[in-house]
């Protein structure tokens, strides 16, 4: 431990349990510096300043006491004055002179740097609160941060700059909203040696899903420039999700990537002085079109960060950035994460609206909530203190200058911004939803309009016209009872996967890839295959829609795999059984260029789907472009529980083509533990069920086309709706018929289809079957689970 009469501190004699002296990032800086290093995580060089050191300066003619008095019963509900009342302290520090003492160990240590690099090195002059970054409390952003200081005055401005900033506006209130005494918050100040981002690249990695908490992700995001863009929200910056257990195992282990704008970057300037050190740029179009990171940046820092969080013991939000001169990989600072890993995991809240309306705009959502409230848009800080309790902030972007006004604010909007910029982190802080980089927010939304803010509908939030009624459920899921059959899920939004995974559950009965073709996708696949002979203003489209990979093929396929591999690791190592395509000619038509492909059938719902269309050869590009996909899943990103089922299977030589086609494709049943499961849901299934199960490894029922046919229902006609029902005896016979012969034969045998959903006497009666797992949306798990238990229950008291 350092000595603690020490004004300043080189990184490298710092360790993790110096926070007394120079604050959790100064601190934390120092341990990666000393510890790790040797795993390969570079940290550029520095020294700190000590608590010690600024209490000293402010001890200098009662300055502290004249600061605590000012401070002593201050109403931070009072914005004017808080705004008064912060410059003027801050004013009183910038133009007390450091004391000698100080002065002459700031420089020893400054020029002993500036002797091993160049006159001309750069620093960054970064605050670190001594209660900062502890796990209760996030500190971040709240004092300033200079960057691309050149010289030992324009250094000690700078250090004077960050003492000021204590006292921001946002700083006072926020200690205020934490219970701390000021009196036991100091301030210290890192300098650093910068790196060249300006020239690079820069973002945050978080070790968790920040949304949902999900503990097996890494977050990475990043943009262009220095790193301050994102941080402010001021960019839509990449996004790039890794997971942990592939990452371990070597595998290409990213299983989501997201496009950000990126239209402006922070680059240095000439003038090396505190505040004017950066200036702001255009990204040209053709970096924004293209990802900042590559694939394997994206690795080598996830595995930093993995590195980091194992040392720690914890969940790290940690800043990262690229020297743009010799492109390696740096890591700027690390702190806890402080607001997913302190929410406990025995009880399960869930935002559910119950109405829809028109929607207004969208955006990143952040916090998993809804808000009610009238719109406020805030042009300008200095108007800020409009904003009523109750009411919807909306502005063009929120730094944390804003967070004395943000606690009063049902939800907040804005134009620009990402999930890891500040004010996400602070809405997620106070619980309260906000949607980030909307665009065009300010000038969608009225002043004065009733909205709701819904941020439950994946990594999309949108905001409704009018006050839209809505539920909060919440389970105790600590200790559910076992059963006697698995309880799976029915998944198709990737993006909802982390936080269904946080329910209880045996894994994913059907995984629906036809939401990501529609929604992330949204091209007929054989236009991608045939671009030399569609219009030029589809061709357009599709380049667009495919810009930062390789190709349109690449953009099908890896979006695909993306899909399918978020679903995967969120359920890993528990199955996830994933249904290929069953779109219909009618819905393949509503893709881009579908019209151009599709037939128009009578009745699609008999017609061309499924395992048809998997065997023609007129669909065999399409279809050899899905199983690239499954192949990259299953063997480039080693995600081995991806099981494949087979949908609409009318013959038993029709079964016995897809299995050879699968294999032709590199998809050969049984290899690396590869299982081809039926979705058991024609009659004809059933009545051949011993043939059908000797070409398959299981079935999966379908419940509702099985009731359809059946019946001889149309399931979509409302004439007829009342007859609909997977209850009827004639179903029942069938699915007993199913059960009984996957029994029989050793084989799996689940339902993925919406009757055990809907009707829990039905659930009842096919765990009474023996059916191995029920497959249930995941709003109806936790109910089912307790009904199922409380059955099993009731059986053993009675006998």
């Amino acid at each position: 431990m350092a000595s603690k009469t020490a004004l300043v501190i080189p990184f490298e004699d710092l360790r993790v349990d110096d926070v007394a002296q120079v604050g959790g990032k100064n601190s934390s800086l120092g341990e990666m510096i000393s510890q790790l290093a040797s795993k390969g995580v570079r940290v550029p060089g520095g020294f700190a300043t000590t608590a010690h050191a600024f209490r000293v300066f402010l001890a200098q003619g009662g300055l502290d006491d004249k600061i605590y008095t000012l401070l002593e019963e201050f109403d931070v509900g009072n914005v004017e004055r808080l705004v008064v009342e912060g410059a003027k302290i801050r004013k009183w520090i910038v133009e007390t002179p450091f004391p000698p003492e100080l002065i002459a160990a700031i420089t020893t240590m400054y020029e002993k740097l500036v002797t091993t690099s160049t006159k001309d090195m750069s620093f960054a002059i970064r605050s670190s609160a001594t209660a900062e970054d502890l796990p209760d409390a996030s500190f971040a952003g709240q004092q300033e941060t200079f960057l691309n200081i050149v010289g030992l005055d324009n250094t000690l401005q700078a250090i004077k700059e960050v003492f000021a900033s204590l006292y921001n506006d946002r700083a006072i209130a926020y200690r205020i909203h934490k219970g701390f005494r000021h009196r036991d918050v100091a301030l210290s100040a890192g300098i650093q040696q910068m790196i060249r981002s300006d020239l690079g690249a820069a973002g945050v990695i978080f070790t968790l899903d920040t949304e949902s908490g999900f503990r097996d992700a890494v977050f990475v995001t990043s943009s262009y420039g220095v790193g301050e863009t994102i941080v402010q929200g001021a960019v839509n910056p990449d996004e790039f999700y890794v997971h942990k257990p592939m990452l371990e195992a070597g595998k290409l282990a990213i299983v989501r990537r997201n496009l950000g704008s990126k239209l402006i970057k922070m680059v240095f300037t000439e003038d090396k002085s505190a505040g004017r050190s950066l200036v702001t740029q255009q990204v040209p179009e053709a970096m924004r079109t293209r990802f900042s990171l590559t694939d394997e940046e994206v690795m080598e820092l996830s595995r930093y960060a993995v590195t980091i969080e194992k040392h720690y013991g914890r969940p790290m939000d940690i800043e990262w950035g690229k020297d743009g001169n010799d492109n390696k990989l740096y890591i700027l600072q690390a702190r806890p994460e402080t607001v997913q890993s302190q929410i406990t995991a025995a009880k399960h809240e869930k935002y559910q609206l119950k109405t829809y309306s028109k929607r207004l705009t969208s955006g990143r959502a952040i916090g998993q909530k809804i808000g009610v409230g009238k719109v406020r848009i805030v042009l300008d800080a200095k108007d800020m203190d409009q904003v009523q309790k109750g009411d919807v902030l909306v502005a063009d972007m929120t730094d944390p200058n804003w967070e004395p006004v943000m606690k009063r604010a049902a939800a907040v909007v804005t134009n620009r911004g990402g999930r890891t910029c500040h004010a996400a982190i602070i809405a997620r802080e106070l619980g309260i939803p906000a949607i980030c980089g909307c665009g065009h927010a300010t000038d969608k939304l009225k002043d004065g309009d009733l909205v709701t803010v819904s941020c439950t509908e994946g990594d999309t939030g949108y905001v409704y016209t009018g006050a839209l009624d809505y539920e909060v459920i919440t389970h105790d899921i600590s200790a559910m009872p076992e059963l006697p059959v698995e309880i799976k899920m029915n998944v198709g939004n990737p993006e909802m996967a982390f936080q269904f995974s946080r329910l209880p559950n045996s894994g994913v009965g059907l995984a629906r890839i036809e939401f990501i073709i529609n929604n992330v996708i949204g091209i007929h696949p054989k236009a991608i295959l045939e671009l030399d002979h569609i219009p030029r203003v589809h061709y357009d489209e599709i380049m667009r829609r495919s810009q930062g990979y390789a190709s349109p093929q690449d953009f099908f396929i890896d979006k695909l795999a993306e899909g399918v591999s978020t679903i995967a690791a969120a359920f890993w190592p528990n199955e996830v059984i994933v249904r290929l395509s069953d779109y219909k000619s009618n819905e393949y038509r509503k893709l881009l260029c579908g019209e151009m492909y599709e037939p128009t059938e009578e009745n699609p719902m008999l017609g061309f789907r499924g395992a048809s269309r998997y065997v023609a050869e007129s669909f065999r590009g399409c279809f050899d472009m899905e199983c690239k996909a499954m192949v990259k899943v299953r063997e480039t990103m080693g995600l081995t529980n991806v099981q494949l089922m087979v949908p609409f299977v009318r013959t038993v030589g029709e079964g016995k083509a897809v299995i050879n086609r699968l294999a032709e494709d590199g998809l050969k049943q049984g290899e690396n533990g590869l299982k081809v499961m039926m979705m058991c849901e024609i009659p004809s299934n059933c009545l051949l069920a011993d043939e059908f199960l000797k070409v398959f490894d299981g079935f999966s029922i379908g419940s509702n086309d099985l009731t359809q046919l059946t019946l001889g229902l149309d399931r979509d006609s409302g004439l007829v709706a009342n007859l609909f029902d997977e209850r009827d005896p004639a179903v029942k016979m069938l699915l007993s018929m199913a059960i009984s012969a996957c029994k029989r034969t050793g084989k799996y045998v689940g339902i993925c289809g919406q009757g055990p959903s809907d009707h829990i006497d039905l659930a009842q009666w096919l765990m009474e079957q023996g059916i191995s797992s029920m497959s249930l949306n995941p709003d109806t798990v936790v109910d089912t689970w307790t009904h199922l238990a409380e059955v099993v229950a009731a059986g053993k008291s009675a006998q």
